[in-house]
């Protein structure tokens, strides 16, 4: 209770809309909805498993399906059980205007506690308008957290600063989850980090790592950069093929942005579709330098146009920041 940035005083805790983003219509005979419809999709959505749904991301975090997750039969949409649940206004901890927020879609934002770009679900302040990811929405939600990579539960400290077991940054205040049994520290971006991810580098999902067994110093590079790696920061990893890449050489400067998805705020007269080539890099009609990372890429098949979004985006949307590890 010393902290007051922990907690707020609620006058009346009815007067805060809890309305549900879904409709139930159909359960089955353990009462599990199986069937929904959720105000942010045009489809219904259907309780998982779904054959090869497990290779795509949530549409609501971001980070990659896992059961339970409603998919839908008409598109390609998926949705946590966790992130399809949440309410359309949410009080989130640890918010400095003590609004309410209300939640939102297919709109470009930077999530003011992790920093990252994304146009997924958010939660944007009715009263301040800054915007905060359902990652850390999730993750800062009260109470002990779980991580896959450590065996304690961890709790949220706001004025912490100290190194990041995953990356070995600092926490510069920014708060970081902490663990009372031992000295395990994790910053709130690398406490969200995506388990498993793709990269053309391997034809295998790459695997979160924690520590490298391999005593041989010469396996201790990456293998997208082939730039050393150091053997105490968190890597992705493939068993099969051993293949080893830096968390930021796998990410990419924009993960969480939803690829095919459209953006229109630019000066082009045609919407744009957000992408990442993987082989071929057209030369970007901005700075003509090859579009290597996220682009923007014209709808209209007559139209070559294709551009960085780092040469399009309002500066407030661009990665500024770099990965540590």
């Amino acid at each position: 209770m010393k902290d007051k940035d922990s907690y707020e005083i609620v006058e009346n805790e009815d007067e805060m809309p809890h309305e549900s983003s879904i409709s139930v219509i159909g359960r089955n005979e353990a009462g599990e909805a199986t069937k929904i419809k959720h105000f942010k999709h045009t489809h219904n959505l259907m309780l998982g498993p779904f054959v090869g749904g497990y290779e795509n991301s949530c549409n609501g975090c971001m980070l990659p399906i896992s059961d339970p997750f409603y998919y839908c039969s008409e598109c390609v949409f998926y949705l946590h059980k966790a992130c399809a649940e949440l309410t359309k206004m949410k009080n989130v901890w640890h918010h400095h205007c003590q609004e309410p927020l209300a939640l939102i879609s297919d709109k470009a934002f930077e999530c003011q506690e992790c920093w990252h770009i994304s146009n997924a679900f958010a939660y944007e302040c009715c009263g301040c308008e800054e915007n905060k990811c359902l990652r850390c929405v999730i993750a800062l939600t009260p109470g002990a957290r779980t991580c896959l990579k450590h065996v304690h539960p961890l709790y949220f400290y706001r004025d912490y600063e100290g190194q990041c077991n995953a990356c070995g940054d600092t926490t510069r205040g920014y708060g970081a989850f902490c663990c009372k049994d031992c000295n395990f520290v994790l910053d709130l971006g690398c406490f969200s980090l995506p388990i498993t991810a793709r990269h053309k580098c391997d034809e295998h999902l790459l695997s979160l790592t924690d520590n490298d067994d391999n005593s041989y110093s010469e396996s201790h590079h990456c293998d997208i950069c082939e730039e050393s790696r150091d053997v105490n920061r968190w890597f992705y990893h493939c068993t099969t093929c051993d293949t080893s890449a830096h968390v930021g050489c796998v990410l990419g400067s924009y993960p969480f942005l939803k690829l095919g998805s459209i953006y229109e705020e630019t000066n082009h007269p045609h919407p744009l579709i957000i992408v990442k080539k993987k082989y071929y890099y057209p030369d970007c009609d901005k700075c003509s330098k090859p579009c290597e990372d996220v682009a923007l890429e014209c709808s209209k098949l007559e139209c070559k146009y294709i551009v960085h979004w780092d040469c399009v985006a309002p500066y407030f949307l661009r990665h500024w920041w770099k990965w540590g590890m």
